[in-house]
């Protein structure tokens, strides 16, 4: 019998991270959570969540995203979207600790907004974003590269979404650009082509879904003006002569939740459920948006859902926990309100957040413990800064 050799193979970093092998804070993939998390069928959990809330008063304040499942939405004094929660945190200095049951792009806005006294806290490390992934530091001050290469980078204005890293972010303010939400995107990429002149162009970070719909459904560019830069081949996988004929640079990033739904889909729930009305969000493909009644952000979503009259009918292109949450909600006023694919999909990292972590961060917070703390350096801080004060400034 033989017995195997081992190979002389030395693993990537990022073999490693793949693996669950090793961590990498500073990425958006999350590192381990340390400390002993309650089990999950501890039947006292929100009795002890309650209670740490208790000892900790108004120096608690806890942000809940939309995305959140019930059991932590539950505990949240706010919910919103990832700007709206960041602004809600600034907006309470008072507060020592901000516990953010969301991702880690969104922990990393709140605290580059808030002040240098207030702790920002997630309860899960891992709680990450596979969009924000899809745009690393490094990849993107290549593509900055490529695109000085062409000989467009002086014409070209970058815009972030806020789903991105505070790196990204930082970049984008460092060669003159904005932030911008699923809400005014539209806003965000009118200034962007003002700043950038006649024969300009705008790099859209990581999101090439919502960059393409508002672009080209909002602002009235053709599809054709649109190329997509992926990271991962020589260039971008373009020639110089297609950066200098694009109008919009579109990084090959997508939401994973939103870009499972399909025009398929959208068939399907009308064929199912007559007189329905498709509402998706801009994150989702550009002939799902085309096929849509209605798009929106999440906040436009839920307003439009909360004027909507009794006896409609509504599927809803977003993340499950929300639309199942908002079912429950319109039910008695007669909306019927379901899932626009029947193939269930939450966004699994927004669900790391779940109640063992929440309790564990709380009651560490509770015994003088600070845990889990997002911290952005400086100089990030300063140039992302810069992003999102130019995105508030947006007439």
């Amino acid at each position: 019998m033989t017995t195997a050799q081992p190979l002389d193979v030395t693993p990537t970093p990022l073999a490693l991270l793949l693996l669950g092998r090793a961590s990498d804070p500073s990425s958006e993939r999350g590192v381990d959570c340390p400390g002993d998390l309650p089990s999950p069928s501890d039947p006292g959990l929100v009795e002890r969540a309650r209670a740490a809330r208790e000892r900790l008063g108004s120096r608690l304040f806890v942000l809940g995203h939309h995305y959140q499942r019930d059991e932590v939405i539950q505990f949240a004094d706010v919910t919103g979207d990832s700007f709206k929660l960041a602004r809600d945190a600034a907006a309470r200095p008072e507060a020592e600790y901000i516990v953010f049951c969301g991702v880690h792009f969104m922990a990393e806005s709140a605290d580059i907004l808030t002040t240098d006294a207030q702790a920002v806290i997630l309860p899960d490390l891992a709680a990450g974003c596979s969009m924000a992934d899809m745009a690393t530091a490094e990849q993107v001050a290549e593509a900055w590269d490529v695109l000085t290469e062409a000989g467009v980078a002086r014409s070209t204005v970058p815009v972030t979404y806020m789903n991105s890293s505070a790196d990204i972010k930082a970049f984008t303010g460092r060669h003159g650009g904005t932030v911008c939400t699923s809400s005014n995107a539209e806003r965000a990429l009118t200034w962007a082509f003002a700043q950038a002149g006649e024969d300009g162009k705008v790099l859209f970070l990581p999101d090439q879904h919502l960059g393409r719909n508002t672009a080209v459904r909002d602002l009235g560019l053709s599809p054709d003006d649109c190329v997509v830069y992926n990271p991962h081949k020589p260039g971008g996988g373009l020639t110089a002569d297609q950066l200098r004929r694009a109008r919009m640079i579109l990084w090959r990033g997508h939401c994973s939740v939103h870009g499972r739904f399909s025009l398929d889909s959208v068939e399907e729930v009308r064929a199912r459920i007559p007189g329905v009305n498709v509402l998706v969000h801009p994150e989702c493909r550009h002939e799902v948006v085309a096929a849509a009644d209605h798009v929106g952000s999440t906040e436009h979503i839920i307003r439009l859902l909360d004027r909507a009259p009794a006896g409609s009918r509504w599927a809803v292109g977003t993340e499950l926990n929300l639309v199942r949450r908002l079912a429950a909600r319109y039910a008695p006023e007669g909306k019927e309100i379901v899932f626009l694919d029947r193939t269930v999909c939450f966004c699994s990292t927004m669900n790391r957040i779940d109640l063992p972590h929440l309790v564990w961060a709380l009651e560490s917070l509770a015994d003088g413990k600070v845990v889990n703390r997002i911290q952005v350096d400086q100089d990030t801080e300063h140039f992302a800064r810069l992003a999102l004060d130019r995105m508030l400034a947006l007439p």
